[in-house]
């Protein structure tokens, strides 16, 4: 299983149209082949910070994502917002087990 974590930092005025983004994003990413979670999460703390959590099937399919037409479409509106920053990481995971 491929995880993808990471955080991505707005400006206050970029928070709104972000959201918006995400959810669209959220809902067409769900329908993806392989793609077994995809969430964004607001921070509690810091409401201009965001996080992102996706668990995919393989790297196939992560990138297969890469080249969907509503990455495209984030991507974009991420530009328009100006990220402030953006920090993705990819992890290979092993085993999985319930705690």
């Amino acid at each position: 299983m491929i995880i993808v974590t990471g955080t991505f930092e707005l400006p206050g005025d970029g928070v709104d149209k972000a959201k918006d983004a995400m959810a669209s994003m959220v809902a067409e990413t769900l329908k993806e082949d392989g793609c077994i979670e995809y969430r964004f999460w607001q921070s509690i703390s810091s409401p201009t910070t965001f996080r992102v959590y996706e668990e995919w099937e393989s790297d196939a399919h992560l990138e297969a994502h890469f080249a969907t037409p509503h990455m495209a479409t984030f991507r974009a509106a991420l530009g328009e917002i100006n990220l402030i920053s953006r920090q993705v990481k990819k992890m290979v995971a092993g085993a999985v087990t319930d705690l």
